[in-house]
């Protein structure tokens, strides 16, 4: 059998010593922690998955990580990021939902109901439908927003990734959904992110980005209302 190369061994020998840690500390189920890594990795490796990746698991946990110590409960935070997009079905309704079922189902019976309970609200604070007011569902998610505030190329790069999740919905019907979103972003007055830590980090490449985007979209005849 042919392995990893060694840093990409290395690196998800981190990651999985991590998550366990995590799970370790939060559902007193040591031993199904390495099952449950194992059962999300294959998840996360989808072949419909261009953005929604590990790869972006890493990324929100890497800008995580400076910010724990602005968030009330980080370790339920950092569980729901691991989870957040644990199921994804290009255009279904209900991703966040079944991710929060996955969660509930790996930790019953072990995890503490509130500790679950919160989980599962920050997991369904990542589907951007409204504004959240408890500081860890903002910080949640404008972690998973971050990306806008890349620069412009890696941002474009980030949204061709996510279009290409969604082949089998027309021009038409994914842009003028994208731009409804977009400029449901833009209305959040007076800063684009939730919290000072990602307003100061990425608000002014972010709006840049996502008002660029919007013209963008709008020059091709796209309307998002």
């Amino acid at each position: 059998m042919i392995g990893l190369p060694e840093g990409l061994a290395n690196d998800s020998a981190r990651d999985e010593a991590r998550f366990v840690a995590l799970w370790g500390r939060t559902v007193p189920d040591s031993a199904a922690a390495s099952t449950v890594y194992a059962r999300l990795r294959v998840l996360y490796a989808e072949p419909q998955r261009h953005y929604h990746s590990f790869n972006h698991i890493r990324r929100c946990l890497d800008e995580f990580d400076p910010a724990s110590d602005l968030v009330e409960n980080p370790d339920t935070v950092e569980m729901a990021l691991w989870f957040h997009d644990a199921i994804y079905v290009p255009g279904a309704k209900d991703n966040e939902l079944r991710s929060v079922k996955l969660f509930r189902r790996c930790a019953a019976g072990c995890a503490k109901p509130m500790f679950a309970r919160r989980v599962s609200d920050l997991i369904m604070a990542t589907t951007h439908i409204d504004i959240p007011g408890q500081a860890d569902a903002r910080l949640i998610t404008d972690i998973d927003l971050c990306s806008f505030g890349l620069p412009w190329e890696q941002f474009a790069w980030d949204g061709q990734q996510i279009r290409a999740e969604c082949p089998q919905t027309s021009d038409q019907k994914y842009f003028a959904g994208l731009l409804r979103f977009l400029q449901r972003l833009l209305g959040r007055q007076p800063t684009f992110f939730l919290t000072d830590h990602f307003e100061r980090r990425y608000g002014q490449i972010a709006r840049a980005n996502t008002l660029r985007l919007v013209e963008e979209l709008q020059a091709h005849g796209y309307d998002g209302l």
